[in-house]
């Protein structure tokens, strides 16, 4: 029996920038607006946190701001991101705390899943951070821009991962590389519903499902790699009859449940 109570998307922050990072060889010169997404899992053996969104600061300082998302390498410049998007508000409107949280678990470390880890700990979390040893390794390489280092290498100690594994029943971590060496999604079956698989960033959009195309960024050209992960998980979902969710899918997420609600 599944160890899952409730699901809630968080919406973070939001981007705007060339669909083509989003998808590979398409949609260049097309600007679309994009969804920061966190995940918050609450079950009966603790609250389990998919992902930490953005550095508030290092967007809402000019100076940092002007450093971190250097227009050379940002071509769109930083996300928008608000006081309310903030992870320890959204916790705040639940009646929570960061101490609530029991374990993070980081499905990549690019600067818009990783990035709110500093704050959390600043506001009194301890919980486990659940991260794979490729992932680790390829994002302290210096070989992508999208890793920003001070957003992981102060805040650990990790749980360092090796595939895929069972965080409690009911929540399993999902092995898809290709965006990045270590990427993994999650699947949650919820108590009612359907199950849910979030695909993370293996699928920005659900074009990248239904069409079976790669992500526009991917580590080391590995776009074969993430259109096999695409594949793994549109199998999964029909082997489990389980909701595939995209990471970044601003029509998508509207149609879920707007936060405080939740789907169980």
């Amino acid at each position: 029996m599944s160890a899952v109570k409730k699901l809630w998307p968080l919406l973070t922050a939001t981007q705007r920038y060339d669909k083509s990072i989003s998808t590979h060889g398409r949609g260049a010169g097309q600007m679309i607006d994009a969804p920061i997404l966190a995940y918050l899992i609450e079950t009966a053996n603790g609250r389990i946190l998919y992902d930490v969104g953005c550095d508030y600061n290092k967007i809402n300082d000019p100076a940092l701001c002007a450093h971190y998302y250097n227009p050379e390498t940002f071509h769109f410049g930083a996300p928008e991101m608000h006081e309310e998007q903030r992870i320890p508000h959204h916790l705040a409107r639940l009646g929570l705390t960061p101490a609530d949280v029991d374990v993070i678990f980081i499905g990549h470390l690019h600067f818009d899943h990783a990035g709110g880890l500093g704050e959390l700990k600043r506001c009194g979390c301890g919980a486990e951070i659940h991260v794979q040893h490729d992932e680790l390794e390829a994002a302290r390489s210096g070989a992508d821009a999208v890793y920003f280092p001070d957003d992981f290498t102060a805040h650990g100690p990790f749980d360092i991962r090796r595939g895929e594994y069972a965080l409690c029943s009911g929540v399993n971590a999902i092995s898809t590389p290709g965006h990045t060496a270590g990427h993994m999604s999650m699947l949650v079956e919820l108590p009612h519903g359907a199950p849910v698989l979030l695909a993370g960033d293996a699928a920005d959009l659900l074009e990248n499902i239904d069409d079976e195309i790669a992500p526009g960024g991917c580590w080391q050209g590995q776009y074969d790699t993430a259109v096999d992960s695409i594949r793994k998980l549109k199998r999964l979902a029909r082997e489990e009859g389980a909701q595939l969710w995209p990471n970044h899918d601003f029509a998508f997420y509207r149609t879920l449940q707007s936060f405080p609600h939740w789907h169980e």
